[in-house]
């Protein structure tokens, strides 16, 4: 059994279309000529002429100047004065601005020292029986308990760091999303430590 890709049947489907638009006459600029016999729309229009009648005369065109003139009855006629163009741009609705230190991100904030502190420890207590750290980074550091807290407290700081460069240039859910991604990291490294002791 051959396997079908989305690929294959992305190209049959840009092909029926094209077919049925060839088909239609859409596809083409111009409609073509099939010779000198009249269509049924041509010979409805040229069996049934339209009159058009009016029921007082048709003014003349308006003249250059702006106001009441006297029509060719009499009437005073008044044009239009011309009513200029004006472009107006909507303002882009941004998310509205937020303290940085708003009770959100104090809560995420809290989230991630404690899942670095929770990081720290179980790392920790596999390093001193034995363990390897997995992360090239924090091996740099692992040698010492001070060490190793000097890796999570860099970390933590960092993340803080990130989203208030993400504050500062209004990404304010990249922001927010920054600590959730660290706290789900750190929460994934507890889960795999704990489980591989």
């Amino acid at each position: 059994m051959s396997k079908y890709s989305y690929r294959e049947t992305f190209r049959l489907a840009l092909a029926v279309l094209a077919l049925s638009l060839a088909h239609s006459g859409s596809l083409l600029a111009q409609e073509r000529s099939t010779g000198t016999v009249p269509r049924e729309s041509d010979q409805l229009a040229q069996a049934q002429p339209v009159e058009i009648a009016a029921a007082a005369e048709l003014p003349s065109a308006p003249s250059a100047l702006i106001g009441t003139e006297a029509g060719a009855s009499g009437a005073a006629l008044i044009t239009p004065a011309p009513v200029p163009f004006v472009s107006q741009t909507q303002p882009v609705r941004r998310p509205e601005a937020h303290a940085f230190w708003d009770r959100e991100n104090r809560l995420l904030f809290v989230g991630v020292g404690a899942a670095a502190t929770a990081d720290f420890f179980t790392t920790r207590a596999n390093l001193a029986h034995g363990g390897k750290e997995l992360n090239p980074v924090a091996r740099l550091l692992s040698g010492s308990t001070p060490g190793l807290a000097t890796n999570f407290a860099l970390e933590t700081g960092g993340v803080m760091a990130v989203s208030y460069l993400f504050h500062k240039t209004g990404h304010h859910t990249l922001e927010r999303l920054t600590s959730v991604v660290n706290i789900g990291a750190s929460g994934y490294a507890v889960a795999y430590g704990q489980t591989h002791r």
